[in-house]
């Protein structure tokens, strides 16, 4: 491979010995990975598990399988994945993820909270949020709001707020030169400390939004000790900040003189390169004055989803409804008014109005387990290969007319509506493919 001038002197000096090892792995091929998703129902049988993680696994998923279609895999290479893992959040829990697209972390977090507490998933750039909605979707988690926002913007939102804050922050991106070659372009030597700069930028707005005692999760998919090392000894030096000493597992190594902390190189761990650091709040912040959500719906609309409810699904979804337009969302219950910012993902979208009407959505087909709903219609995979596609399906039997929650492999495809023996194909349009 041919590395930027100035990199290859660059870790000859910070590795040493290592060096060639390090330099010579970078022609190796890039490790793929995924991770099983635990909302779903039910679970698939995986080969080649990652050591000592909870849901990882070594290998390649189709996007077209309906493993991926119905949210139970996840791809992620698996450094990647140890940043969630490091974080480690219990349910119940209020966490922003401050730099979250595409959403492998956001997904991760999600799979530890098992639909209790709220995930803020945060992304800056409208593209990549739009993106992140996609995949928390098709993940199915009920518990989580995607903004598009900047960190300053939240924290005039979320002062004192959450328990834990991730953040993958914007890197110079050394770690991924093997997966994506491409990054190499825009490095420099100076790149790193230009990153820097803006890391501190998004940190100093991070820790006006914790929680008392609250932790931070910083992470980067660089190995430059400029946008490593040095932020975390500025913000120990900065604010009250006190290091949690992470477990060197799977091939981690220490931090450069700061031993907590966990690095990942490709000769030595199994994946692409992340920088890993886990610190918790010792200071104090300004609690702000957190107006709660409130239901915004009509009389005539809550009637509609309440009609809905009861005939269709087994139990009642907690959370505030909200009403956009004509589309309904459900929002985790202690989450504070954020009408004053930018959202990609107000909650779970549970459907839309329709003329005296209420139609489910695809996210809600995705979200509920089967064992929640009180009618569904599974589908064969050659069956699944049609819907996907867009055609009807012709069923073996005729059922009552009605709404469907259909199940591939046992789990969420959205809803449908039965006419007789027919399966209409209510799945996105924008989604379809061959």
């Amino acid at each position: 491979m041919n590395f930027p001038e100035g990199f290859v002197k660059k870790y000859e000096e910070i590795l040493g010995d290592e060096a060639r090892a390090f330099l010579a792995s970078f022609d190796d091929e890039a490790i793929s990975a995924f991770r099983s998703n635990p909302l779903k129902e039910a679970q698939g049988t995986f080969p080649d598990p990652i050591p000592n993680t909870p849901w990882g696994y070594y290998g390649k998923v189709s996007g077209k399988s309906p493993e991926h279609v119905t949210g139970l895999v996840y791809s992620q290479e698996p450094a990647a994945q140890m940043v969630a893992q490091v974080a480690k959040p219990s349910p119940g829990m209020k966490i922003l993820d401050l730099a979250a697209a595409p959403g492998g972390k956001s997904t991760q977090l999600a799979a530890y909270l098992a639909g209790e507490g709220i995930l803020v998933s945060n992304e800056i750039s409208n593209k990549r949020a739009k993106i992140l909605v996609e995949n928390m979707e098709r993940f199915g988690a009920t518990n989580v709001v995607v903004t598009n926002e900047s960190a300053e913007c939240l924290a005039k939102v979320f002062k004192g707020y959450f328990d834990l804050i991730v953040l993958d922050a914007p890197c110079s991106g050394e770690g991924m030169f093997r997966k994506q070659p491409d990054a190499m372009d825009y490095w420099s030597e100076d790149y790193p400390s230009q990153c820097a700069s803006l890391q501190r930028e998004i940190l100093a707005d991070a820790v006006t939004m914790l929680a008392d005692g609250g932790r931070l999760v910083y992470s980067t998919c660089t190995w430059a000790p400029e946008e490593n090392e040095e932020i975390i000894n500025w913000l120990i030096g900065t604010y009250d900040f006190e290091l949690i000493p992470i477990q060197h597992i799977n091939g981690m190594t220490p931090g450069i003189d700061l031993p907590e902390t966990a690095r990942m190189y490709p000769h030595l761990f199994k994946g692409e390169g992340q920088f890993v650091a886990h610190l918790q709040f010792k200071g104090q912040n300004k609690t702000g004055k957190f107006k709660p959500s409130k239901t915004n719906l009509s009389r005539e609309q809550l009637s509609l989803w309440q009609d809905f409810e009861k005939k269709h699904l087994k139990e009642k979804l907690l959370g505030v409804l909200q009403v956009f337009g004509d589309q309904l969302y459900l929002l985790p219950e202690v989450l504070p008014d954020i009408g004053k910012l930018k959202i990609a993902r107000n909650g779970l979208h549970l459907g839309t109005f329709k003329k005296k009407r209420f139609e489910p959505s695809y996210a809600l087909g995705l979200a509920l387990k089967p064992s929640q709903v009180k009618q569904s219609v599974v589908i064969s995979q050659e069956d699944f290969v049609k819907y996907v596609a867009g055609e009807t399906i012709q069923l073996g039997e005729s059922l009552q007319n009605g709404w469907y929650q259909v199940l591939v492999q046992g789990n969420g495809l959205g809803f449908a509506k039965v006419t007789g023996n027919t399966l209409k194909n209510y799945f996105p349009k924008g989604l379809r493919f061959r």
